[in-house]
């Protein structure tokens, strides 16, 4: 009977043989226990033409009757032999020999078997028909069951490598859980992936798994000569104490370990590191553990260099990030600069002019009334010269949201739109908008501007309305009005415009999300919000 810690498996296996059936078994055990040799003999002759190795015969020959025999008639249970064969079935998988094969094998064991038994029970042959096909199907569940074991296995660490590549916020990161789930899946008791330096030829250890942590350093670094490099190139099985333990890069590991396997990281042609595994027994690969070694290590190699590309695209959107950064700053001092050169020159220009051409108008006598006439026309054109030079100044750098903040020169930017434009306009404010940070207000502030003077131009709408509302943490404005409206996506992907998509870049500036939703003939809404706190480097004054 099968003992109570067998595997499901085995315990179904083994609880097909009934007591009757076991007790054939025993019967044919004992018949073909003297002959499991003769046997095994003539079963690789048959075999012989099917070119299996050394590894692969051992596993046939653990799965056949005879080596049935061999454990039933010692006395042991039959889960022992379904061990064996699940055993004897992972390694004919990761040998590469297929069921059908194997199922194949099996018959040509039985066709071996079939004669001897003739001889020696001409009268009983036909009663151990039936238990010898109990025990080929019992044989084969467990097949199944083994092959089933590897095949999971090897999904499993080819999920567990992508689970990686996803989650993996760096390129250091994606190597340390690769190697951590490669040495996992080769069971091994230490790992090493080691990256070469064409620049300075030396070796660093960029992920470490197992061993002694001491030996843990980020800052490990050795070189190594050309004609050892060279033998690096391939993928190696190195077992203590030979020439080639010479090739274990990290010199600290060298003659701790029973084996090694060392395989390259080959990329585009040129070797770019290697992983070195130890194991405390000498465990040399099987074929189907090589084609998943390669396969995983071309699976780390094309995640390494897509986390790679990554960091380098997340650098240069930083770079632009920080340009775009710099180049709205110095928008905005230019914007300061032309204000105060039109107050300061022209403006006072103006008003001079002015004062000039009143007390003209004033000096002259009655009888020149043509004259004054024409005095006052100039005077009016040049009081509203004045006018725009004071508009304008004020949309380039309004002096009030400098000198009493956000809410205030919101106030004068709706009132200024009053004037202008015939739509009713709302601004409300929640009762917590104080003073921002000065980029916050400033980029509020124009995405607002930036908002009125798309309306005035394009919108034909009757109602607006404006909601500014903050938090511990944000600032929440919304532009709703009630005109024209328009496609959003074909806005976007129209050329020379930009109103759109300058007033996302202003929002990215500071970590912010915006939002348009417009339908045509139902208005436009503008959604933005806009954290109090950079992620990053903070807008200089």
């Amino acid at each position: 009977m099968p003992s109570t810690d067998s595997p499901p498996i085995l315990a179904d296996a083994a609880d097909i043989l009934s007591d009757q059936l076991q007790a054939h078994l025993t019967r044919l055990s004992t018949l073909i226990k003297p002959n499991a040799a003769l046997l095994e003999e003539r079963f690789h002759k048959r075999l012989k033409n099917k070119k299996y190795d050394h590894k692969q015969l051992k596993a046939l020959s653990a799965i056949t009757p005879g080596a049935a025999a061999r454990i039933l008639g010692s006395d042991r249970p039959p889960a022992d032999f379904f061990e064996q064969v699940e055993y004897s079935g992972r390694r004919l998988a990761k040998l590469n020999v297929p069921p059908v094969e194997i199922i194949a094998a099996l018959r040509i064991y039985d066709a071996v078997l079939e004669p001897l038994l003739k001889k020696l029970i001409p009268h009983e042959y036909r009663d151990f028909q039936w238990p010898r096909e109990q025990l080929h199907f019992c044989v084969v569940l467990s097949l199944n069951n083994a092959f089933y074991q590897v095949r999971e296995a090897e999904t499993q660490a080819f999920y567990d490598l992508f689970r990686a590549e996803l989650q993996a916020k760096n390129l250091d990161e994606l190597l340390e859980q690769f190697l951590e789930n490669l040495t996992r899946i080769c069971q091994a008791q230490v790992g090493r992936l080691l990256l070469l330096d064409p620049k300075s030829d030396s070796w660093q250890a960029k992920a470490q798994v197992g061993g002694d942590p001491s030996l843990a350093q980020d800052d490990w670094t050795c070189r190594i000569g050309p004609a050892l490099l060279k033998q690096l190139a391939k993928t190696r099985y190195i077992v203590r104490g030979e020439k080639a333990e010479r090739l274990i890069v990290d010199r600290r590991l060298a003659g701790k370990y029973r084996s090694y396997w060392s395989v390259p990281l080959v990329a585009h042609g040129h070797m770019s590191g290697v992983i070195q595994l130890g194991f405390s027994t000498e465990r040399s690969w099987l074929p189907r553990e090589l084609q998943l070694l390669d396969a995983a290590v071309d699976q780390c190699l094309l995640a390494a260099e897509k986390a790679r590309l990554m960091e380098d695209l997340a650098a240069r959107e930083e770079q632009v990030r920080l340009l775009g950064e710099h180049m709205w700053q110095v928008e905005e001092e230019e914007r300061r600069r032309i204000s105060r050169e039109l107050h300061d020159e022209a403006g006072q220009s103006m008003l001079c002019i002015r004062l000039q051409l009143e007390m003209l108008e004033k000096s002259l006598p009655p009888p020149m009334a043509e004259v004054r006439s024409k005095l006052l026309e100039t005077i009016d054109v040049t009081e509203k010269t004045i006018i725009e030079i004071r508009r304008i100044i004020a949309a380039l750098s309004p002096a009030v949201l400098e000198q009493l903040g956000l809410s205030a020169a919101l106030r004068q930017l709706t009132t200024r739109f009053r004037r202008f434009h015939p739509a009713r306009i709302k601004l409300h404010l929640s009762q917590g908008i104080s003073r921002l940070p000065r980029e916050t207000e400033i980029i509020t502030y124009r995405l607002v501007q930036e908002c009125l003077n798309n309306i005035a131009k394009h919108s034909s709408a009757s109602t607006v309305n404006i909601h500014l509302t903050s938090t511990d943490k944000s600032v929440e404005l919304r532009v709703e009005d009630n005109g024209v409206g328009f496609r959003v996506e074909e806005a976007l992907e129209r050329r020379n415009s930009f109103g759109l998509l300058g007033m996302m870049e202003r929002v990215a500036l500071l970590g912010g999300a915006f939002d348009v939703q417009s339908v045509p003939s139902k208005g436009t809404s503008i959604m933005v919000q806009l954290p109090l706190r950079r992620p990053s480097t903070s807008v200089a004054s």
